[in-house]
């Protein structure tokens, strides 16, 4: 069983890497959604919609990246120190974004002028594509090769180069698509058609971007990161990109006979078995060509610990928020349109405000 838990303390680290990407990631798009939606009367019914569904959970998803933080640091101490030394420029950035975006997003909310209003949404909105953005450049710069395990990698190079501009590219897109799959969804459910229809033209489009990157993502993976690209095109790797680009078509098949809620399990899918094949393509390393998972792991006793945390934290975390999600999901605790303090409501009377005046 010793030999073994380095390999079982990664995959469950590995399993929050993929909670976040799903449900943070639908948690980022609602903002790139929000960004693009247009001007205040334009975009008022779409990010009515996008409030009333990312209410509830806002900011909860950060749970996950919380632990994979922590397990990271305590079970692969080393790995951790030389990622925050040569990626710190794009984890402070990331960083920063989810600060922004939490507050801007909540200050909305007690905006006393439509100025305000404009300004803290704008900052939501934008934080939302500017974090995955910088996750994904970091990404890319750990799965190319260009963290050191001694000393520090480029400060510039280490996540501006082709593999980094390929995952930051890739994050913002799919976090695009699946809020577009999961927005469309609870559009139909609360009986918003116009809606459902203007969010499932825009969750085709963004599926058509995101697979057209992926392709050419192959080509650059080929060249810049030879080492991932080996792996991930072949054997395990390559069936787990041939289900996702499966799962992707699936999405697609299901939006547009309208199936909305059917939609949501192929584009899951697509999206985590990309993850998964990232994790397959890089094993056994944790900084490519640099450090395995049994030389890079803590201590016994260390991993033991973070094994009994994780099962104290399926109890009193995990559980809860699955409950949560389950609740959200069923519109048990979607914030009604109707109520004073919704940021639509709160848009509409500032507008009216503005006008007399």
């Amino acid at each position: 069983m010793s030999e073994q838990l380095p390999e079982i303390v990664v995959s469950i680290l590995w399993a929050g890497v993929l909670a976040y990407a799903i449900f943070g990631g639908a948690d980022f798009g609602s903002g790139f959604w929000d960004l693009t939606a247009g001007g205040d009367r334009a975009g008022a019914a779409p990010r009515a919609r996008i409030d009333r569904s990312i209410g509830p959970v806002w900011e909860a998803n950060h749970v996950w990246l919380i632990f994979v933080l922590v397990f990271l640091w305590t079970g692969f101490p080393e790995p951790f120190a030389a990622i925050a030394r040569t990626l710190y420029l794009p984890l402070i950035a990331a960083a920063t974004g989810i600060v922004f975006r939490g507050g801007a997003f909540a200050f909305r909310k007690s905006s006393t002028t439509l100025g305000e209003a404009r300004f803290f949404g704008a900052l939501f909105a934008s934080s939302s594509v500017i974090t995955p953005l910088f996750l994904g450049a970091a990404v890319g710069g750990i799965a190319s090769g260009r963290v050191p395990l001694e000393g520090t990698g480029h400060l510039w190079t280490s996540w501006i180069n082709p593999t980094s501009a390929l995952g930051g590219v890739l994050a913002v897109g799919t976090c695009a698509f699946l809020a577009a799959v999961f927005l469309t969804r609870d559009s139909d459910r609360d009986g918003e058609a116009e809606l459902a229809e203007w969010f499932r033209r825009r969750a085709l489009a963004s599926g058509v971007v995101v697979g057209a990157v992926a392709l050419v993502g192959i080509a650059v993976l080929e060249t810049d990161a030879p080492t991932l690209a080996d792996t991930l095109l072949e054997g395990r790797g390559l069936v787990l990109v041939s289900l996702s680009a499966l799962s992707g078509g699936a999405t697609m098949w299901a939006l547009a006979r309208r199936s909305f809620t059917v939609a949501r399990l192929p584009a899951v899918a697509a999206v985590s078995t990309i993850i998964i094949g990232w994790g397959v393509a890089q094993y056994p390393w944790v900084l490519v060509d640099e450090i395995d998972i049994d030389a890079a792991a803590a201590s016994d006793p260390t991993l033991w610990g973070l094994l009994i945390a994780f099962g104290g934290a399926a109890v009193l975390v995990i559980a809860p928020l699955a409950w949560m999600l389950r609740l959200s999901d069923t519109g048990a605790l979607s914030e009604s349109a109707d109520r004073p303090d919704s940021s639509s409501a709160v848009l509409e009377r500032l507008r009216s405000e503005s006008t007399r005046g």
